[in-house]
C-alpha cells in the first residue's frame, strides 16, 4: 500500500502506540476509529482505520472512513503541497472503497469529496478533468441515496465552482478542453442543491457555510448573513468546524 509521507508518519505512530492497539479485530479498530472521529481526533481515527486495513485491505467501511479522516487532515493542513498529498491519499482510499462496494453512496461521496478538494488546488485545464468525474460520481451517489447530504453538497458546489470561473475560462473548458458538461452548470442548481443539503443535515456547519457563499455570489445578502450567523452560533461537530466558524465570522464582517 503506497502511502504518502504524512500518512506514513501517522502509521509509524501506530507502531509506537500502546499494545492495546494490537490484537483487535477489524470491527474493533473501526469502532475505535469512530470514537476518535467523534471526539474530533482525525489523526487518531486514521490510525485505527489503517490498523483495520492492515488486517483486511479490502474492507470498504475502513477504506471509506480512512479517506474521510485523511481529507479532514488535508483541509486542516496549512502547507499547500502537504494538503494536496493528503487529498490524493484520500482519493486512493476512496477509489479502493468504491471498488470494494460501489453500491454504497457514502463511498461514492468520499471519492467525490477527495477529488473536489484536489481540483481546487490545480489549474483550469486539469480542473476540467476532475470536474467531469466529480459530477458523475456525485450523480451516482444521489442515484443510490437521493437524500445523501454530502452528495447534494458536492453537486451544489460543482455548479458554484463552474459558475465562478470567468467567461473566458468557461468557454475554454467547454470548447477546447472538452468539458461539455460545464454547460449544465447554473446558479439555480447551486442554490437548490446546497439548500437541500442544509435541510437534510442541518447540524453540519460546512453545508451552511458553503450555502452562505453561494447566496453571496447570487446577491442574496440577507440570506447569506443568516447562514453565516448560523455557522457562528452552531455547535462544532466536525474537526474543521472551528476554522469554518472563523471563516464565517470574517465573511459576515465584510457583509455588514
Amino acid at each position: 500500500m503506497i502511502i504518502r509521507k504524512k500518512i506514513l508518519t501517522l502509521s509509524f505512530a501506530a507502531i509506537l502506540a500502546p499494545s492495546a492497539l494490537f490484537g483487535q479485530t477489524v470491527a474493533e479498530h473501526i469502532s475505535a476509529g469512530d470514537r476518535e472521529y467523534a471526539a474530533l481526533k482525525s489523526a487518531a481515527s486514521l490510525t485505527h482505520y489503517e490498523a483495520a486495513l492492515a488486517l483486511d485491505s479490502t474492507n470498504a467501511e475502513a477504506l471509506g472512513k480512512a479517506s474521510r479522516s485523511t481529507v479532514d487532515l488535508g483541509e486542516a493542513e496549512k502547507d499547500g503541497a502537504k494538503a494536496k498529498a493528503l487529498f490524493r491519499t484520500g482519493e486512493q482510499y476512496a477509489r479502493r472503497a468504491v471498488a470494494a462496494n460501489p453500491r454504497d453512496a457514502e463511498n461514492q461521496f468520499h471519492l467525490a469529496r477527495a477529488l473536489g478538494r484536489t481540483a481546487l488546488s490545480v489549474g483550469v485545464k486539469e480542473r476540467v478533468k476532475y470536474a467531469t468525474e466529480i459530477r458523475a460520481i456525485a450523480v451516482e451517489a444521489l442515484r443510490l441515496d437521493p437524500n445523501h447530504a454530502g452528495a447534494l453538497h458536492v453537486l451544489g458546489m460543482w455548479n458554484a465552482e463552474v459558475m465562478r470561473l470567468n467567461g473566458v475560462e468557461r468557454f475554454f473548458a467547454k470548447n477546447v478542453l472538452g468539458g461539455k458538461v460545464f454547460s449544465q452548470a447554473n446558479w439555480n442548481d447551486a442554490v437548490t442543491y446546497m439548500e437541500k443539503a442544509v435541510a437534510v443535515d442541518p447540524a453540519r456547519l460546512t453545508h451552511k457555510l458553503d450555502l452562505a457563499k453561494v447566496y453571496m455570489d447570487t446577491g442574496a445578502k440577507d440570506k447569506a448573513r443568516a447562514q453565516f450567523q448560523a455557522v457562528i452560533d452552531g455547535q462544532a461537530t466536525d474537526v474543521n468546524d472551528p476554522s469554518y466558524k472563523s471563516e464565517a465570522a470574517a465573511l459576515l464582517k465584510k457583509l455588514k
